[in-house]
């Protein structure tokens, strides 16, 4: 049996779980998400926690098992708390700015890149430090949701505009992601 599907999710004050049709919904000061789960796994509300348990030992169904309980928790941690991302720009000239709920993208094309905010999903911009080596200081933008997966792929959408080079390391990258740095042409 999965060892994660069989750790009981502790549920924190002001959220609720109320399990129905074959839905788990979960209520929290932050908002409220859905999350599906197959017939094969059975969820039950007591004292505070949440307990998962699976019928069967065939792979699909132990596959389930963990999958359920991860993406519980993520809900339970989601609407209590929520997610952020942080990405960093690096590059001279490179730049955000919030325009209402848009995020406007300087990012050395011809043009700017305005990307609206998806459905549960904030922008917020800060300035970052100058750090030994780099011209300029990196610019972050934070994005924030209750939905870590929605949360992920707007980061990710965002990263792809204009992933980081190898040779100079300019681009956006997710904070802390370590680019492997090339080097140049060797003068003849």
């Amino acid at each position: 049996m999965s060892r994660i599907g069989r750790k009981p999710i502790v549920i924190p004050k002001g959220v609720e779980v109320h399990i129905e049709n074959g839905y788990a919904l979960v209520k929290g000061p932050k908002g409220e998400l859905s999350v599906p789960y197959k017939p094969e796994i059975q969820i039950q509300v007591k004292e505070g926690k949440v307990e998962l348990t699976c019928s069967g030992q065939e792979k699909r169904n132990r596959a389930l098992y963990g999958l359920t309980r991860s993406l519980l928790a993520n809900a339970v941690e989601g609407v209590s708390q929520g997610f952020e991302r942080k990405l960093e720009i690096v590059g001279i000239g490179y730049r955000a700015q919030l325009e209402g709920h848009n995020l406007r993208l300087n990012l050395g094309f011809s043009h700017p890149i305005i990307f609206p905010a998806p459905d549960g999903i904030e922008f917020a911009l800060e300035e970052g430090r100058r750090t030994r080596g780099e011209q300029e200081a990196a610019q972050k933008i934070i994005v924030k949701g209750i939905d870590k997966q929605k949360v992920g792929q707007t980061a990710a959408i965002i990263r792809s505009f204009r992933p980081p080079e190898p040779y100079k390391g300019k681009g956006i990258r997710y904070e802390g992601e370590i680019i492997h740095r090339k080097a140049g042409k060797a003068g003849a």
